[in-house]
Order: structure tokens, then C-alpha cells, then sequence
């Protein structure tokens, strides 16, 4: 069980963690802001051959439509989805918007991406009463200010919390406490915990683990056998413990942006123009930051899925965009002609020189 000291005295005092998690992001806000999509199947991103869905909404995830599942196969799945292109600047700003109100709690704030974070709210600020009413406080605001809805997961983890933030979507909140943690885990699959992913799962149900409880049964050293060194992790959450504390300030070794475009980029022209994009979302987080670093990497992936990185670095450290951006543009040139049409670029700023540089969550932006 996850404790605390209080500042006050020895006293050990209950972590109360909150996971707040945006519904369907992407798509309730083209909902929002068109009328005529409401209560229809909508995916944000692009439709032709080579598109990938970004965001679906709850009418298109009826049919089977998830994000990052290519457009062809969910049309398939939905022939009456609605495309709509991304706005990335305006769900980075509802994103602000937010977090604006996440601060008025506490300040332990820990994103994830632009749509989810955890929140600690063990100190009381607005004397609320409990974590429940903090959340639905919450909930209820994001509701009152953007327009749109979260889901809530309340409880002494951020395991838990996550876990639980899902139970009840859309529009839910799920308040698991310490008694009842270990039962709440036991009787979930074990596909839904956070860091289990489809290959892990794959290799824990050849092992017969299925649930919270099968994988409860299983010491740390088999565990360790067979997950190396998440299994400390497994052993922990099967018993719904977790010590990891939310982290409001992480330090960055780096801070960049990456985008991955609908349709392959194969002109030098165009390649240019989408390294300039990346390089204002980058810059971006780099100048709220007042981070200064000396070194630029340019990430690139090609239509194979073949990624390669090039980096230059400098004497001095980078003070404008335009320098950023130029660094990239030598080390993008440096590489043409392309062997093969592109669909990721990537910018980097590394060699960072400031001492509370925030680790800003950097979502994949389809």
C-alpha cells in the first residue's frame, strides 16, 4: 500500500491519486465544434490509402474502428465514417485549458499526453472533503469550460487509478479504495494492465495467466524467469501496490516533436515545409521551457518503417527557432536525394542546459 509521511508528523497518511482521462479527445472535440457530426461515427485523421485513424469517436468504436488502425479497414468496418483532418493546435490548447484546471487542486500533476494525466490530490487544497469530490469537481468543470467529458479513476495508486479510470467510460468515475485494491485487480484481465502489451499478454496466457488473480498465484523468482525485470512491476500489481510517486517535474535529457503524415513526403520541397511544422511544435516546448541545448538530432522514417537519426551539434547553445530549424535543415539536405518517400520526420534538442526542464509527454500525432 502506497503511504506517505505527512508533513506534519510521523504519521503515515493515504496517497490519493487521481487518473483523469479525456473521452475519445480527438473526436468529441470535432463533435463539439460540428454540429452535424454529432451521434455519427467519426475518425480523426486521413481517409485515403495510406491514412491511419487518429481518434475514433464512440459511435465509430461500436463498429470496431480504434485508433492507429489503418483507413481502409475501418471503412471496411463503418462504410458510413466521417473523416475529418486534425487540429492539433486547437486540442493542444483545450489540453492547456485543462491542465489550468488540474492546477486550481494540486500541483502534482503528472501528463501523459495531451488527453490523460495523474494528479495527486493527498493535500486537500480546496477542502473539498475526499478524493471522489475532488474528481467529480473536477469532471465537472472540464464538462462546464470546454464542452466536453472525462473519466475518472480515483484511488491510494496510480495503478489503480488508471485501471480505474477506464471502468466506467464515457463519462464515468470509478473510486477503488485501499480494501478494496487486491479484489479489483485479481478480477481483471491481465491484458488491461498499464505496460501489458499485446506480445506480453500473448506470452502470459501460454503461461495460463489471464486475470489479476492467476498472476497473484506466481512467485517473484518464477516471474523473474519469465519477464526478466518487469517483474517486479507483475508482482506489485497483481497485489495492487505501486510505489511510484507522481511526478510533476521529470528532468529531460531532450525535448522535441515528430509528426507521422498521412500520405508519404517524397519532394524536397514538401519535406522541407513538414520539417518546419516539426520544428514549431518543437520550439515551442523548447521556448516555454527556456531550455538551451547544443545538440539537434533529426529523426527520419521511412514508408518501410526503416528509422534513421542524424545529429549535429554546436559550439554554443541554440537561442531561436530559426537556428533550430536551419540545423535540421543541414542535417535534412545532408540526406537527399531520399532513398525511399518518407512518413515520419522528428526534431530534437538535446544537450539541454537548464536545471527544471519539465519532460513534456510527446504524443504520436497521426
Amino acid at each position: 500500500m502506497a503511504e506517505i509521511v505527512s508533513s506534519t508528523g510521523p504519521e503515515p497518511v493515504q496517497r490519493k491519486v487521481i487518473h483523469v482521462d479525456m473521452d475519445a479527445f480527438y473526436a468529441s472535440v470535432e463533435q463539439r465544434d460540428d454540429p452535424s457530426l454529432r451521434g455519427r461515427p467519426v475518425a480523426v485523421g486521413g481517409s485515403k490509402a495510406r491514412g491511419v485513424v487518429a481518434a475514433a469517436s464512440y459511435e465509430a468504436r461500436v463498429y470496431g474502428v480504434r485508433s492507429a488502425m489503418p483507413s481502409v479497414t475501418a471503412i471496411r468496418r463503418c462504410p458510413e465514417l466521417v473523416f475529418v483532418k486534425p487540429r492539433f493546435e486547437v486540442y493542444s490548447e483545450i489540453s492547456r485549458q485543462i491542465r489550468a484546471i488540474f492546477a486550481d487542486y494540486t500541483d502534482l500533476i503528472e501528463p501523459l499526453s495531451l488527453d490523460e494525466a495523474y494528479l495527486d490530490v493527498t493535500e486537500d487544497r480546496q477542502g473539498l472533503g475526499s478524493a471522489r469530490a475532488i474528481a467529480e469537481e473536477i469532471r465537472a468543470r472540464i464538462k462546464a469550460e470546454t464542452g466536453l467529458t472525462a473519466s475518472a479513476g480515483v484511488s491510494y495508486n496510480k495503478f489503480i487509478a488508471k485501471l480505474a479510470s477506464d471502468q466506467n467510460k464515457p463519462d464515468g468515475l470509478c473510486v477503488i479504495p485501499p480494501a478494496k485494491g487486491p479484489a479489483f485487480v485479481a478480477a481483471l484481465p491481465v491484458k488491461r494492465f498499464h505496460g501489458v502489451g499485446p506480445v506480453t499478454a500473448a506470452r502470459m496466457e501460454k503461461l495460463g495467466i489471464l486475470t489479476g488473480a492467476d498472476l497473484r498465484t506466481h512467485s517473484l523468482e518464477y516471474l523473474r524467469t519469465h519477464f526478466g525485470s518487469f517483474a517486479a512491476y507483475l508482482y506489485g500489481a497483481a497485489r495492487g501496490q505501486d510505489e511510484r510517486q507522481v511526478r510533476a517535474h521529470r528532468l529531460a535529457k531532450s525535448i522535441g516533436a515528430e509528426r507521422t503524415f498521412f500520405e508519404d513526403l517524397k519532394e524536397e520541397a514538401e519535406l522541407l515545409d513538414a520539417l518546419g511544422r516539426v520544428a514549431d511544435a518543437a520550439w515551442e516546448r523548447v521556448d516555454r521551457k527556456e531550455a538551451h541545448g547544443r545538440t539537434v538530432t533529426l529523426k527520419v522514417r521511412y514508408n518501410d518503417f526503416r528509422t534513421i537519426t542524424r545529429a549535429r551539434s554546436i559550439p554554443a547553445p541554440l537561442d531561436s527557432r530559426d537556428a533550430f530549424l536551419a540545423a535540421g535543415e543541414v542535417l535534412l539536405r545532408a540526406l537527399l536525394p531520399l532513398p525511399r518517400p518518407v512518413r515520419l520526420l522528428g526534431l530534437t534538442l538535446s544537450g539541454i542546459a537548464h536545471d527544471e526542464v519539465e519532460e513534456m509527454a510527446q504524443p504520436a500525432l497521426l
